[in-house]
């Protein structure tokens, strides 16, 4: 689903397809577009706009699906997807913005889960 279809769903609608809310996801797009003005382009125009790369790049994460199949629905190639999702995690990694705790905050003694889920099926 490109960008532009996106825009119709509701933002709880968008948030069940993407993984994030629509204001972490503008936040992504933001620093893509630093990133992107200080690449230099090479070559033939990008198939994929800053939102559809985010896009390409959430819907890796969220689903796992192979390359080819991302590439298929995208209409594009199984390289572009390649390094489209290897850009965009290496600009947001290196942006610092989107960082996870370690492993030590979740053991920090003053930060004690208040209800503890388990799976057992």
């Amino acid at each position: 689903m490109r960008y532009e279809q996106t825009l119709r769903l509701s933002n709880r609608e968008f948030k069940r397809l993407v993984g994030v809310q629509r204001h972490t996801f503008n936040q992504i797009v933001n620093v893509l577009q630093d990133a992107a003005s200080h690449r230099q382009t090479r070559g033939s125009s990008k198939k994929l706009c800053l939102e559809d790369q985010a896009l390409v790049c959430l819907t890796y994460w969220r689903e796992y699906r192979t390359y080819f199949h991302i590439a298929s629905d995208w209409q594009v190639s199984q390289a572009t997807v390649c390094r489209t999702v290897h850009w965009v995690e290496n600009i947001l990694v290196n942006s610092g913005r989107f960082r996870l705790g370690g492993k030590k905050s979740l053991l920090a003694p003053s930060k004690t889960p208040k209800t503890v889920a388990m799976d057992v099926t």
